[in-house]
């Protein structure tokens, strides 16, 4: 059928009306009954098709890297405190200290202690909700995907000859706000053995040699796999990509750096628009075995249902037509999947010898300020209503309602809404694994304390939150 003859039938059957138009698929285009095209839909799916070629991709994003990085920098340096500023004698798994103070900035003439004597209601009016407190966006929103910090970049080149750099993206914020790397790796099978990473990063170049031996055959090729990279959204083959060279992809341990965290980031794959995603900060795997949900945000049941899940969807941003483009690994639950996850539940947290079996401390060994941050943990700081038990989770989520204290907008490309519910991640070892939140917006205890006693309202005095950071350094 012609396009006049579709034209004057749907005039005659009185389908047209003024204002009202029709629009019908011809030849693969989208037109109006005019003749004119029609606006393109917004929907939930990226296009399959390459519209550019991979030089005119790279040129025009490696041109635009300079603006978008400053503009995030800008950001952090307007919510943060960025200066090298370590405790004394206070280190993570070996040498890398860390970092102390209050770092999220406060609304000029406002103090800490002012903010935390007001409502929700009278923050959200006045507009002094510290801005290192709201959402933190991706380095570039609008465009998402994973980005790693140097030091793993670096040290996979070396190993592996393998490049995680993206041409259009840096990473953020600084290392001296990430966990130590690498970090150490420590076992609940053989905890005689301390660090069984020996001071090294575990890759597919060592990982036999450090681990033959120590894991049974199930574990030793779980942890392979573990290590294989597999083509994602911003690593692989295609000229749809982020890297200059076509890549083999990303491994799980290139985020969770010999099971711990190194702060790679990117957003969910389960929200749309693309301005309400939320940036999703790397979490450490330690004690896995005593965890009953997983994921910040996703509440999957089993560390089957998480492996299996990143493979499938968040590699890919939850697009299957996209993955089916760039070579989506499926992999096979009984076998493959299932000895990823009897690697990944041995993995154990750091000692504390200062703990007890009951997870309290043990008076002998604590400090006067450690005791006095124990019983603000587990009284005053309202803490240990969601980090209860031994190993400081309750195993569920909560809804903070932190949106309760500002309006919602748009700050570069990411709308500040409401966070929902997030898991309880354990405390133990929490000082090794920073930043904090699921989305990495707290740099340092301290600041997490100040948000918590915010928007939990629990009024603490400054002595008290100094101590309450003591306690949790012993964890």
């Amino acid at each position: 059928m012609s396009h006049l003859n579709l034209k004057w039938m749907m005039k005659a059957t009185g389908v047209m009306s003024a204002g009202f138009v029709v629009t019908c698929l011809l030849g693969g285009k989208m037109v109006s009954a005019a003749g004119q095209d029609a606006p393109t839909v917004k929907n939930s799916y990226q296009p399959v098709d390459d519209k550019e070629s991979f030089a005119t991709i790279h040129g025009r994003m490696v041109a635009a890297k300079a603006g978008i990085m400053k503009r995030q920098m800008d950001l952090l340096d307007e919510r943060y405190d960025l200066s090298d500023r370590p405790m004394s004698g206070v280190a993570m798994d070996r040498t890398k200290p860390v970092q102390q103070g209050v770092r999220v900035k406060l609304p000029q003439g406002v103090t800490w202690t002012e903010l935390a004597n007001e409502t929700p209601d009278q923050i959200r009016q006045k507009g002094t909700f510290p801005q290192g407190f709201l959402p933190l966006p991706h380095a570039n929103h609008p465009e998402g995907g994973m980005v790693f910090p140097n030091s793993e970049i670096q040290e996979l080149k070396k190993q592996e000859d393998r490049d995680l750099t993206r041409f259009d993206l840096d990473f953020d914020i600084p290392e001296r706000f990430l966990a130590e790397f690498p970090a150490a790796m420590y076992l609940t099978t053989r905890p005689d053995l301390g660090d069984v990473s020996q001071g090294k990063l575990v890759t597919l170049d060592n990982y036999y040699e450090l681990f033959s031996g120590i894991l049974n055959p199930k574990q030793l090729e779980g942890l392979r796999l573990l290590l294989t990279p597999f083509p994602q959204q911003q690593f692989n083959e295609t000229i749809d990509r982020r890297s200059d060279k076509p890549s083999r992809g990303v491994a799980c341990l290139d985020c969770h750096q010999n099971g711990a965290t190194n702060g790679a980031f990117h957003l969910v794959g389960d929200i749309r628009p693309q301005e309400f995603r939320h940036r999703i900060e790397t979490p450490a795997l330690r004690g896995v075995n005593i965890q009953k949900l997983f994921g910040s945000q996703r509440a999957l049941k089993t560390v089957e249902d998480f492996t299996e899940f990143e493979q499938r969807a968040a590699y890919f941003d939850g697009d299957p037509v996209i993955a089916t483009k760039k070579g989506v690994n499926v992999l096979e639950r009984g076998s493959q999947v299932h000895f990823m996850a009897e690697f990944e539940e041995i993995l154990d947290f750091p000692p504390a010898p200062k703990l007890a079996w009951d997870g309290k401390l043990d008076p002998a060994k604590a400090t006067p300020a450690e005791l006095h941050g124990q019983e603000v943990f587990f009284g005053k700081g309202r803490c240990a209503e969601c980090h209860s038990g031994p190993y400081f989770t309750d195993n569920t989520m909560h809804d903070l309602h932190a949106e309760r204290f500002y309006n919602q907008h748009m700050v570069n490309g990411m709308m500040m809404a409401h966070d929902g519910a997030i898991k309880t991640f354990s405390l133990r070892g929490i000082k090794d694994t920073p930043p904090y939140l699921h989305d990495g917006r707290l740099l340092t205890l301290d600041d997490t304390v100040e948000y918590f006693n915010l928007v939990l309202g629990t009024k603490l005095t400054d002595q008290e939150k100094k101590d309450l950071v003591a306690f949790m350094l012993a964890l």
